[in-house]
């Protein structure tokens, strides 16, 4: 038996389809929009709608932004001889903000995981490798999750750049194996970074 009318009830089925939104949360969630004023209500659906709409992938690093090239692949400031190379956005904005890394990244947009289907193809390593061979960069450091799949990844990573005679470095143990980079605290995701080793 259905508790609320149908526009309700669509509300709440639509915001429990969001990650780590369950029936409780969407609920409280669906309430909170239907007393919010109208134009509050306008300001959010436009801003899903034009994120959706405008958002894309940066033509250098392939995170996620609203212009060709993102504000980091942009500026001037970083150091482009070294490249950061990450599973996903979140891990690219954990490590912006320690404040002390200053060079760019790589996005990849998962890991390999032959469990899941997922291999080298299905990430963007060839866009890396596309990168390396068009750019001079002296150093790779390879900030995949400290997973079985992140592991992986980063030896698969080193087994391709290593015969290129770039330096390709893993950021050191400071991050807990199976801990995701995006709830980890900045003093550990700094002296993994200050920490890596050569692979």
């Amino acid at each position: 038996m259905d508790y609320y009318s149908s526009q309700i009830t669509k509300l709440i089925e639509e915001l429990s389809k969001l990650p780590g939104i369950g029936n409780k949360s969407a609920q409280r969630l669906a309430f909170h929009i239907i007393n919010m004023p109208e134009e509050q209500v306008e300001r959010l659906s436009s801003a899903i709608t034009s994120a959706k709409k405008n958002v894309r992938y940066c033509r250098e690093c392939f995170t996620l932004t609203d212009k060709e090239l993102c504000p980091i692949c942009e500026s001037q400031k970083r150091d482009h001889s070294v490249i950061m190379v990450v599973e996903n956005t979140r891990d690219l904005a954990a490590y912006e903000k320690t404040g002390k890394y200053d060079g760019v990244y790589h996005v990849l947009h998962g890991a390999i995981s032959p469990m899941l289907g997922i291999g080298p193809s299905d990430i963007r390593l060839k866009e890396l490798m596309a990168r390396l061979q068009r750019e001079e960069v002296d150093e790779v450091i390879i900030a995949t999750n400290s997973s079985l799949e992140g592991e992986t990844t980063a030896m698969y990573i080193s087994k391709l750049i290593k015969p290129t005679g770039i330096k390709v470095t893993r950021i050191a143990s400071g991050v807990p194996v199976g801990g995701d980079l995006e709830y980890i605290d900045e003093v550990t995701l700094l002296r993994a970074l200050e920490g890596r080793t050569e692979l």
